[in-house]
């Protein structure tokens, strides 16, 4: 799935025209279909044509008007999950910023639009971001449209390199499906299946890296196992889709063609201080050592930080309906210094 980013100069990237309607899919407004998508996102290290399924830059389809009149959509979705951000000021105001997720809660991902939200908040809509998609979605009719009015773009690592280069925002979640269909037992896991290309970018680019990390978000589906054996079987991986996810839901054990809705789990996700991996220079994302001691690194420091949110806020479905229950919104709260680790400008 790609999804929503706040950002866009409307101006500076419009030589590509977009439809201004926005229409309407089996009943649902586009957007529902959108936040609610069953193809997430993917690892830059995936091929790709740069084009995303469409003629031109992908650079240039991105409208910040558009992104604007969403937000408020997103805003109403994400209100259900009682959202909690810590460490907004860790992404940079301004200028490059590459953030790297851990994904949860299959399409629903009240994750990433908790951060698409964290960053209009913290950068804007005027400013350029940009969110790594399966180059399939772009090919879809409405969908792909709508994709690429909010600012994504395709995986292929190409765009994503040419993005930060101009001084853009790039979000990634490496673990792709697998990881936001990853069983219930393991939710508080980060699970980004040795999948390097997103460090092999950072090297390339030496832009700040910024780890988001997500709690209680994949506490609000209850998947039994991914389906994995089920999607060969089906031959879905023909399309790169290798999971055909099982649930567990009140009515009982359901698939992915009839999800049960999820629960209102409250969910938390804190920006970590950016690491800055330029020292190592370029030529770095060609040593497969470099390349797996930045991925341990950072895989490291997320565990540590998920651990520690799930011993801080425990059972997050109930504290979730306590806080719809009275109207808890959206909160923003500033980062705990004390938990900077050791040396964190020097990382």
């Amino acid at each position: 799935m790609a999804h929503s980013v706040a950002g866009g100069a409307s101006g500076t990237r419009s030589d590509v025209p977009v439809d201004q309607a926005v229409p309407v899919t089996s009943g649902f407004p586009v957007d529902q279909v959108v936040l609610t998508d069953p193809t997430l996102l993917a690892d830059p290290s995936v091929d790709g044509d740069g084009t995303g399924g469409g003629a031109g830059d992908p650079l240039s389809y991105r409208d910040a008007d558009f992104v604007l009149a969403k937000i408020p959509v997103v805003e109403r979705f994400i209100g259900y999950f009682s959202p909690e951000v810590i460490g907004l000021d860790h992404i940079p105001a301004t200028g490059p910023a590459f953030l790297v997720g851990n994904h949860s809660c299959l399409f629903w991902m009240p994750d990433a639009w908790v951060v698409a939200r964290s960053i209009t908040e913290r950068r804007g809509v005027e400013q350029p971001s940009y969110a790594l998609g399966y180059d399939l979605l772009f090919k879809l009719p409405v969908v792909g449209e709508f994709l690429r009015k909010v600012g994504a773009i395709p995986a292929d690592g190409v765009t994503a390199q040419r993005a930060l280069a101009d001084g853009d925002l790039v979000l990634d979640y490496p673990g792709g499906d697998r990881e936001a269909c990853r069983p219930w037992l393991d939710r508080n896991r980060v699970e980004f299946g040795g999948r390097t290309g997103f460090v092999k970018l950072a090297l390339r680019t030496g832009v700040p890296v910024v780890p988001v990390v997500t709690h209680g978000s994949h506490d609000a589906i209850v998947v039994l196992t991914r389906g994995e054996h089920v999607a060969r079987a089906l031959h879905l991986d023909k399309l790169r889709i290798k999971v055909f996810p099982i649930f567990l839901g009140p009515f009982g054990v359901s698939t992915i063609l009839r999800p049960p809705l999820p629960l209102p789990s409250a969910v938390t996700v804190e920006f970590l201080p950016p690491f800055d991996w330029s020292r190592f220079g370029p030529d770095a994302a060609d040593d497969p050592d470099t390349v797996a001691a930045c991925y341990d690194e950072i895989t490291s420091a997320m565990q540590a930080a998920l651990d520690r949110l799930a011993a801080e806020r425990p059972h997050p479905v109930l504290r979730g309906i306590g806080r719809l229950l009275t109207g808890h919104g959206l909160r923003f709260l500033p980062a705990d210094p004390s938990r900077t680790p050791p040396g964190t400008p020097d990382r």
